[in-house]
C-alpha cells in the first residue's frame, strides 16, 4: 500500500561553505512514498523528469559551477597533461574473425573511434566505418560487429549520444559497399550470423520507462526490419532477456534466457542439421549462480563452462540427446577460478585465477594438460583472439601502470613474440603491486591490491585512492589507467579490494554480496578504508574513494555510513535512490542483485543503505564530485541529481559538493573523442588529489 503526498518548500542557495561555493536553487517538493507503513520522503522527484526547463536549467548552473571551481587558481595538478602524456594507446586490441582483422581505434583527439580491417596479420589497418559519416549531428559510438560465415558482410551496432539503446547495420567487406539494412530497438544483443542474415534481440520501444519485451528475431539481408521473423519471445514474463548466438560452423542456435523474476536460467538450442529443426531445451530452472555459457560445439557435442554445483567453474561435454548427463572435460579445481576458455579444432585455452595470478592452460579435448604458463603478479591477459582453425593467435595484457602489449602466440610450438612494442616515457619499474589480505567486519578474509612507487616510506599520511566493484560476479581485471599512473608520480598509493559481490573468489563469494547480503560488499569496502588507515598506509586525512556502477553506489553506501574514514569521495554514474531504482529502464533486471520493494525484507533492506536515504541533517560529508552523463538509460542520471541537492542543501555540509553531468554521454562517461575521455578523467584526478593535498 502506497500514497503520495506533495508539497513545494523552497530552498534558497547556501552561502558561505568551503570554498565559498554558491550552490544553484534546489526546491524542494516534497513526495512521500508510503511502503509497509513506512513514510519515504523525496524531496527532489522533480528532478527525475530531464525534459523538465527547470532541470535542464538546474544542470546547467550545477555544471557551470563544477567547472569554474576545477578551474580555479591551485585546483590543478596538471593531471590533463599527465594523463594524455602516459596515454600511450589510441586502438583497441586487434581481434580476428573470419578471415579479416580488426580494431577500434582514433583518427585524432577529436574524432570518435571508428572500425579499421585488414587482411593479414602484417597489413596495415583501413578505415572501414567511420562513425562520423552515420551522423553529422548526433555523437556516435560503435560498438560491436560480427562477421558472416563467409567473410563476406561484416553487420556492426551503434549508438547515440551515450544511449544503450542500438542499431545495426551492414558492409561489404570485398567492396566496402554500406547495404540499405537498418535494425532498430535494440539493447544488450549479440550479432549471430547464419547464412545470409543474423539473430538478434530487440525490444519494442524506447525510453526511460522499464526495459520489457525482449525478442528474437531473424533478420534476411536486402530485407525491411518488419520482415524480420520472431523465433523467441517469453509473453507471460516480459521482463525476461534472451542472448541468441550460433557455433562457429552455425550448425547450432543457442537462446540463452535469464529469468530474473524466478531467478532462473534456461537454455534453449535448434539444431539445424535435423530434418526438421526445432527449438528444444537443452537445460532448463538453473539457478541463479549456476550459470552455464555454452561455448561452441565439437561435432556433435556442445563444448561449456558451467558454475552448476562447483564454486569455481568447470568445463564439460553436453549431448543435446541427454544433456543432463554430461562429461566432464576439466572438473573444478578447489585453488583456481575458471574465467575464460577458448576453444580450437584439437585443444583449448583455459584462462584460470590462481591467488590473484592469471595461468593459462592448455588442454586437449579428453582434459589432458598440453600446456601452461603463468602472468606476473598485478597483470591480465585480454585472452587468445583468432578463429578455431587458426594455429596462431593473438594474445595481450597489462597491468595497472604498464600498457598492454600485443603478442602472436603459436598454440602448437607455445612461443609467443611481440606484435608490436608500445615505447613508454616513464619507468614503469618504479612501480610495485602488492596484494594483502584483511579482515572485514564478519571475520571474512578479503583480498587488497595495492600499487605504489618501490622503497615509499609509509608515514601514515600516504594520499591514497581506493576503489571497488563488488556486484553481479564481475572479476576485476588489472588494466593500464593513465590516471592511476599520474595518481602514483604524485606520491599516491592505489588500492583495489576484491569486495564480495564480485566474483573474485568465485560464485559464493558473489552470492554473499547481493540481495539481502549486500551489506556485506559495503562492510568490505569500509573494512578496506580501516586496513589502510591502522595499518598506516593513509589516514582519513589522505583517503580518497571512487567506484563506477555499481562502484559508484558502494561509494555513496560508504560515504554515507562511515563518513569520518574519508576525504573525498567520487562515485560515478552510482544507483543511489535505491527505492526507485527498479522503477526505470533495466533496473528491474537487477531486482536479484539488489532486491525489491514488492516485498517487506527487500524494501528494508534496501531502505537501510540506500545513499540518497542515509544523508544525514547534521553531517559533513567528504569533499565529494559526484559523475554522471545526462543520456545514461542503465542508471538513470536523476540518481546523481537527486543526491547531489540532498548534499548540498544542508548547513552542515561545509565540504564541496560537485556534480559534473557529461553532454551527449551514457554509462561509460566521456566515450567518443579522446579529448573528451580525457577532460573527464582529468577533472576527476584534479579534483581528488586537491582535496587530498591542500591540507
Amino acid at each position: 500500500m502506497k500514497h503520495i503526498l506533495s508539497l513545494i518548500v523552497v530552498i534558497l542557495p547556501i552561502l558561505g561553505i568551503s570554498q565559498s561555493l554558491e550552490y544553484p536553487i534546489a526546491e524542494k517538493q516534497t513526495v512521500v512514498d508510503t511502503f509497509y507503513q513506512t513514510p519515504v520522503y523525496d524531496d527532489y522527484r522533480w528532478l527525475e523528469d530531464a525534459n523538465n526547463e527547470k532541470t535542464k536549467n538546474w544542470i546547467e548552473h550545477e555544471n557551470d559551477l563544477t567547472n569554474k571551481t576545477l578551474r580555479k587558481e591551485g585546483w590543478s595538478f596538471n593531471s590533463k597533461i599527465a594523463i594524455d602524456k602516459y596515454s600511450y594507446t589510441r586502438y583497441d586490441n586487434p581481434i580476428k574473425q573470419r578471415d579479416y582483422y580488426f580494431t577500434y581505434a582514433y583518427y585524432n583527439d577529436v574524432s570518435n573511434p571508428a572500425l579499421f580491417y585488414k587482411k593479414f596479420m602484417r597489413d596495415q589497418f583501413t578505415v572501414l566505418v567511420d562513425p562520423s559519416f552515420i551522423s553529422a549531428k548526433d555523437n556516435i559510438i560503435l560498438k560491436t560487429h560480427s562477421v558472416s560465415m563467409d567473410s563476406k558482410y561484416l553487420a556492426y551496432s551503434f549508438g547515440r549520444n551515450g544511449s544503450d539503446w542500438s542499431e545495426i547495420m551492414v558492409v561489404n567487406l570485398k567492396t566496402g559497399v554500406f547495404k540499405k539494412d537498418h535494425l532498430e530497438n535494440i539493447k544488450f544483443s549479440d550479432i549471430a550470423w547464419r547464412g545470409d542474415g543474423f539473430y538478434y534481440s530487440k525490444y519494442p520501444q524506447q525510453g526511460l520507462e522499464q526495459t520489457t519485451g525482449q525478442e528474437v528475431y531473424y533478420h534476411q539481408l536486402d530485407t525491411d526490419q518488419s520482415e524480420d521473423k520472431l523465433i523467441f519471445r517469453r509473453q507471460n514474463n516480459p521482463t525476461a532477456e534472451f542472448a541468441a548466438y550460433t557455433t562457429s560452423d552455425e550448425r547450432f542456435l543457442i537462446i540463452h534466457e535469464t529469468d530474473k523474476v524466478n531467478e532462473l536460467y534456461n537454455i534453449f538450442y535448434i539444431d539445424f542439421n535435423e530434418a526438421n529443426p526445432a527449438i528444444k531445451p537443452l537445460l532448463t530452472r538453473l539457478k541463479f549462480g549456476e550459470n552455464l555459457n555454452v561455448l561452441d560445439n565439437q561435432g556433435d557435442e556442445l563444448i561449456a563452462k558451467t558454475f552448476k554445483g562447483n564454486n569455481n567453474g568447470m568445463i564439460v561435454k553436453i549431448n543435446p540427446a541427454s544433456p543432463r548427463e554430461w562429461k566432464t572435460v576439466v572438473p573444478e579445481f578447489s585453488v583456481a577460478l575458471l574465467t575464460e576458455v577458448k576453444l580450437l579444432n584439437d585443444r583449448f585455452i583455459a584462462i584460470y585465477q590462481v591467488n590473484r595470478k592469471q595461468q593459462i592452460i592448455f588442454f586437449d579435448y579428453d582434459g589432458k594438460v598440453l600446456h601452461s604458463f603463468l602472468l606476473p603478479f598485478g597483470f591480465s591477459a585480454n585472452g587468445f583472439n583468432g578463429e578455431k582453425t587458426d594455429k596462431k593467435l593473438l594474445f595481450s595484457y597489462s597491468g595497472y601502470t604498464q600498457p598492454k602489449t600485443v603478442y602472436v602466440f603459436d598454440t602448437e610450438t607455445f612461443d609467443m613474440e611481440p606484435l608490436g612494442s608500445t615505447i613508454v616515457n616513464y619507468d614503469y619499474t618504479q612501480f610495485e603491486t602488492k596484494e594483502l589480505e584483511y579482515e572485514s567486519k564478519d571475520g571474512t578474509v578479503v583480498p587488497l591490491f595495492l600499487v605504489y612507487k618501490k622503497g615509499i616510506e609509509l608515514m601514515g599520511n600516504n594520499p591514497t585512492l581506493l576503489n571497488a566493484y563488488g556486484g553481479f560476479g564481475a572479476i576485476e581485471r588489472p588494466s593500464f589507467d593513465p590516471g592511476i599512473v599520474h595518481f602514483l608520480l604524485n606520491d599516491g598509493i592505489f588500492a583495489y579490494a576484491n569486495i564480495r559481490g564480485g566474483g573474485d573468489n568465485g560464485k559464493n563469494w558473489a552470492l554473499n554480496g547481493r540481495g539481502t547480503k549486500k551489506q556485506n560488499s559495503f562492510d568490505d569496502f569500509i573494512a578496506a578504508a580501516e586496513y589502510l588507515i591502522n595499518n598506516k598506509y593513509t589516514s582519513p586525512d589522505k583517503l580518497a574513494i571512487t567506484g563506477g556502477s555499481n562502484g559508484g553506489l558502494v561509494v555513496g553506501v560508504a560515504m554515507t555510513q562511515r563518513p569520518e574514514l574519508f576525504k573525498v569521495a567520487v562515485p560515478v554514474v552510482g544507483p543511489m535512490d535505491m527505492i526507485r531504482f527498479e522503477n526505470f529502464t533495466i533496473g528491474h533486471f537487477h531486482a536479484n542483485e539488489y532486491g525489491t520493494v514488492k516485498d517487506t525484507t527487500g524494501f528494508n533492506n534496501l531502505l537501510a543503505y540506500s545513499p540518497l536515504h542515509n544523508i544525514r541533517e547534521d553531517v559533513n560529508y567528504p569533499a565529494t564530485l559526484i559523475m554522471t552523463s545526462e543520456n545514461d538509460d542503465r542508471v538513470p542520471p536523476f540518481h546523481s541529481y537527486k543526491f547531489a541537492a540532498r548534499l548540498q542543501n544542508r548547513k552542515a555540509q561545509k565540504n564541496p559538493i560537485l556534480l559534473r553531468v557529461e553532454k551527449g554521454a551514457g554509462h561509460y562517461g566521456a566515450e567518443g573523442n579522446f579529448l573528451r575521455i580525457l577532460k573527464e578523467k582529468a577533472d576527476m584526478y584534479d579534483f581528488i588529489l586537491y582535496n587530498l593535498m591542500k591540507n
